[in-house]
Order: C-alpha cells, then structure tokens, then sequence
C-alpha cells in the first residue's frame, strides 16, 4: 500500500464547517485522511507496487501476464495507469487494463484476474486500486469534502488449487446519479440514497453469496467492507448478523479511498499476521456506478 504524506484531520474542517470538535469522527469514524499535493494517481499507484515488491522478495516481476487497475481518478484517456505500470517496471508480454467501475471496481478487478488465472491465460496477475480524489473534491460539501482521501493497494494474485473462491457481483446502472464524478466536476453524493444502499443493498448481496454457499456467517474469519462510513459499515454488519471484530474497520486513520480501501485493508491483516491457512475472507465493495460485489477467499 502507499499513503501520500500529507495528513489531514478533522480540524482542518471545523472551522469551515463550523463544526464542533467530535461532530465528524462520530458520524464518520474518520480522525485523518491522507491528500496527495505533487503527486499523480499514476505515481500513487506506482509507490504501492513499488512498496509490494519490497516487503516481498520473492516476487518474480517476468511472471506478471496481466496488470488491472481500479479508479475513480484518471488523470487521461490513454495510456490508462496500468501501461505505467507496465512501462515503470519493464514487465514484458504483459496485458494491461484499466477499469472504471465506481468505489468498488477493486472487486471487479480481482474477480476478472481470477478467471483469467483459472483459464491460465496468466502465471500471475496484479491487481491495483488507486484514487486520488482530493483534486475532485469539493471543499464547499460537507457530504464529501469530510470523508475522502487518497491512497493506493497493490495485490498480486496467483493460481491455487482446491481453494474456495466465489463472488456475487452485480451493477444497478439505473440509480447510478446519487453518486456521480463528470467530467470537470467535482464529486456529488446523495448521502440519504448512499447509506441506504451500502446498508441494506450490500447486505443482502453478501447473505445471497453465503447461502449459495451454504455458510454461516460464523465460518468467516474478517469480512474487509470497502470503507465508506462507519455507520454504513457498522448497519451493514448488523443486518448481516456479523459479531464484533468480525468486520474489519481501518477508516478512522485512512478515511475512504474509494477503490483503494480494501486493499489497504488487506495490506494491514496480512502485514500484522491476522490469518491462516484455510481462513475464509470475504471482500466486500459498493458505490458508484451503482456497483457492489461481495468475494469470498479461502485463504
């Protein structure tokens, strides 16, 4: 993962917003974002991978046959962020995309490397979600300005065998404008319509997923929720009768990074060694577009 260096907390907003010191942490869960000043999405996206291959010596970079990214931020129409990729790291006979798929296009993105795995078209893939939404940010909406920072996840992904694997992903393109980024404009979001569908919408998306499964909520190690809100997080978490601890929560310190924030909160479990060999996990992602997805890995 790669957090850019300059933190913004809460009282940058109080006295625009007028706002009493606690007033957005209790309704966010949010303490610090991070907003990059210098630096593109490209280069953001480029500092996690770089970060990936240094906690990691083994990784062999001539493996990698596919580069996905997930964003919210492109900087141009083309070359996309992952032919940057590519180009940064001279990785040779490799197929790039970038994708654009609202907040939750990092769950679009493992799913399509997945299949590309399994019909071993690829010996390797690398998946990353980058945003760099503070230059789309509105200072003026307190419903975005409040919540949004920047950040990127890189994950490198190989083939397993007899390890389970499913997903239940899907788009509702028709309500797609309670959440919306144009073209020279800044973010716009229908808070009310928003926690409505990250709360009921997504869990019934992951209660589908795991009773096409035939598991009990119980036989999931950490449920990892793209980090929008903790309210919406915290409503999700009781519709879907999850126990405390069982969904992990990291926007308190990092705030939402769009398609950037599960793979940040992937980085943290694996770096502080929360799991073991046939835990099962559960991706969890939901926002513009409108799409929402939930993953299930046997880990």
């Amino acid at each position: 993962m790669y957090l850019p260096g300059k933190e913004i907390y809460n009282n940058f907003f109080n006295d625009k917003f007028n706002l009493n010191e606690n007033w957005i942490y209790k309704r966010t869960g949010i303490k610090k974002r991070y907003w990059a000043e210098d630096e593109k999405a490209s280069e953001i996206a480029i500092k996690s991978v770089e970060n990936l291959i240094k906690t990691n010596e083994d990784i062999n970079i001539k493996n990698i046959g596919l580069i996905i990214v997930a964003s919210t931020s492109f900087e141009r129409t083309m070359p996309g962020i992952s032919f940057e990729i590519q180009k940064k790291f001279n990785i040779k006979e490799c197929m790039c995309m970038d994708i654009s798929a609202g907040c939750s296009g990092y769950i679009n993105a493992i799913d399509i490397a997945k299949k590309y795995l399994d019909l071993g078209e690829v010996k390797s893939a690398l998946v990353v979600g980058v945003e760099k939404l503070s230059k789309f940010i509105d200072t003026e909406d307190i419903n975005t300005a409040i919540i949004l920072g920047d950040g990127a996840g890189a994950t490198l992904l190989g083939k397993s065998e007899n390890k389970q694997y499913a997903e239940n992903i899907e788009s509702i393109g028709q309500e797609g404008d309670i959440l919306t980024s144009k073209e020279n404009e800044k973010i716009y979001m229908d808070g009310k319509k928003i926690y409505k569908f990250g709360t009921m919408k997504v869990a019934e998306n992951i209660k589908e997923l795991l009773e096409r499964e035939e598991l009990d909520i119980t036989k999931i190690k950490y449920i990892i929720p793209h980090q929008s809100n903790i309210r919406i997080i915290n409503s999700m978490a009781e519709r879907i009768g999850a126990k405390k601890g069982q969904v992990y929560v990291n926007i308190e310190n990092v705030g939402n990074t769009f398609n950037a924030s599960i793979p940040i909160a992937l980085n943290e479990i694996i770096k502080d060694k929360l799991l073991n060999e046939k835990d099962k996990i559960m991706l969890v992602g939901y926002g513009g577009g409108l799409n929402l997805g939930s993953i299930l890995i046997e880990i």
